[in-house]
């Protein structure tokens, strides 16, 4: 398959491959054991030397889907990303020595370092950027979700004639989106960046929006008019792949007790309503599109299989993910884990588990990601 333009990819003929990454720090080393099996795959129908980007026509991720997504844009293979995850989780997640209680857990000086080294000093708009990317994060200061992207047709992304005074999303660097998106409440500062002369954005991490998956929020980028994508749909047309960093089911023995403090309620409280936000947006394109691979929902409306909003499907959808669950573990894994194993595992800021995670993950792609999956990506 010939290497194909950043021009090709947005604006070209053909079916449209959408990549879309999660956000969930360390465990982002899940999603890229997910990538390497597809890119293993991708070389061995077409060249030896296939990256993802040669594929995808638009990838895009929230939080450290968003490093992820920037780094697969720019033509990195997927052995060099999980070389540099392993070196980012264990330089990027540095205590913060004068953290007070009310302070961010971790500096940003060491994560920032760590984007400069991937992406130097490379803007939105670089033509080193290989095909469409999409960067998620949440604007706090106004409440409001940006999805940057390098699609020339979109409105801001040189808005000359629109509005003088703003700050062309083509100028943007990707080093202060990347920590834009990463900027995780009480883990790291937000990042404040230029959106117009004299007018700085506060942002913080897009997992506290909800597009943590930000699977329906690509969707959406690619098919409403307002973005400029404006790609046809239909199951032929449109594929989307979503890749996750591990779900963990809530249970009552995780649940905080009656005599624990308010707070700890409050907290897993904001956690499922993340966990929410991820499940509606596999609903409504289970429900939009059809998959090879429906998950289960709940048990009342089951995978949606027999379920389709209009009269043909709207895409072809894929999602990958693990669970952490002991039952999971030992049904689709073959490994035997115990609770508080796993416990261990879900954590997002511990370097540490990011090495057991890289094999487990390995593992469930191996067994989750079959060849048949992607007739639209291997036409």
């Amino acid at each position: 398959m010939p290497i194909r333009s950043r021009d090709d990819h947005l604006f070209g003929p053909g079916p449209k491959r959408v990549l879309a990454l999660d956000g969930g720090g360390v465990r982002g080393i899940i999603s890229l054991a997910y990538l390497e099996r597809l890119e293993a795959m991708l070389r061995e129908r077409f060249e030896p030397d296939a990256v993802l980007s040669d594929h995808f026509d638009l990838i895009g991720g929230t939080s450290t889907g968003a490093i992820i997504a920037t780094g697969l844009a720019l033509g990195m293979t997927v052995e060099n990303l999980i070389a540099m995850y392993l070196r980012l989780s264990r330089l990027g997640f540095r205590r913060n020595a004068w953290r007070t209680f009310l302070g961010p857990k971790f500096r940003a000086a060491p994560l920032l370092q760590q984007i400069q080294d991937q992406v130097g000093d490379q803007t939105l708009g670089s033509d080193n950027i290989r095909t469409g990317l999409a960067i998620v994060a949440k604007r706090i200061d106004t409440g409001s979700v940006w999805v940057f992207h390098n699609n020339p047709r979109g409105p801001w992304f040189d808005p000359a004639a629109r509005d003088p005074a703003a700050v062309p999303n083509k100028d943007l660097l990707l080093t202060r989106l990347l920590r834009a998106s990463t900027a995780a409440p009480t883990y790291f500062a937000p990042e404040h960046v230029e959106v117009a002369r004299g007018i700085s954005g506060t942002f913080v991490d897009g997992g506290v929006s909800p597009h943590n998956n930000p699977a329906l929020l690509l969707f959406l980028l690619a098919t409403l008019e307002g973005y400029g994508f404006r790609w046809p749909t239909g199951a032929e047309r449109l594929m989307l792949i979503s890749v996750g960093t591990g779900h963990h089911p809530m249970t009552k023995e995780r649940l905080p007790g009656d005599n624990a403090p308010a707070a700890l309620m409050a907290v897993q409280a904001l956690r499922s309503v993340l966990d929410d936000c991820s499940m509606l947006a596999q609903t409504m394109l289970q429900f939009l599109g059809t998959s090879p691979a429906p998950h289960m929902i709940d048990s009342e409306i089951g995978d949606l299989a027999r379920d389709q909003l209009g009269v043909e499907p709207a895409l072809s959808y894929l999602r990958y993910n693990v669970e952490f669950s002991p039952q999971w573990f030992e049904r689709e894994l073959g490994v035997a884990i115990t609770s508080r194993e796993t416990e261990e595992l879900t954590r997002m800021d511990n370097p540490a588990i990011v090495p057991r995670l890289l094999e487990f993950a390995r593992i469930a792609a191996d067994r989750q990601i079959l060849t048949g999956h992607f007739a639209a990506i291997f036409a």
